[in-house]
């Protein structure tokens, strides 16, 4: 890891897509401007947002910013967890079969299915009635 560098990544879940910033620095995470404790106040999504960080033991070794936009609380940590991870693979490749191993490099390609049309949502129907 070099001194000075910023490393550049790039998350999506559902609706959501999280652009990261990383340098090398203390270990603070700000999502738009804000402290992440103060964005996420789940504390599911706080830990899912930390989870590659403590795989590869660098919680205080990095500061990340993150633009976060579309979707929901808990896409968005989804979106910033694979950003994040991306950013440490780009930082040290070595991290990459750990990264794998745990599924922080999987993109979830689960997304909200259409509607169709003679349907009252995407799969349910309208009730039928015999008489």
């Amino acid at each position: 890891m070099e001194v000075n560098m910023t490393y550049k990544a790039l998350g999506r879940r559902k609706e959501s897509v999280a652009r990261v910033e990383m340098s090398v620095g203390s270990g603070s995470i700000t999502i738009n401007g804000r402290p992440y404790e103060s964005y996420f106040l789940r504390k599911t999504d706080q830990i899912v947002i930390k989870q590659p960080l403590e795989v590869t033991n660098t919680l205080n070794k990095f500061d990340i910013i993150s633009n976060i936009t579309g979707g929901g609380l808990s896409g968005q940590a989804g979106a910033l967890r694979l950003g994040i991870a991306r950013g440490l693979m780009i930082a040290d490749p070595a991290y990459k079969d750990l990264l794998r191993k745990n599924g922080f490099l999987t993109r979830d390609p689960r997304a909200k299915e259409r509607k169709k049309f003679g349907l009252k949502g995407a799969r349910k129907r309208f009730q039928w009635t015999k008489r």
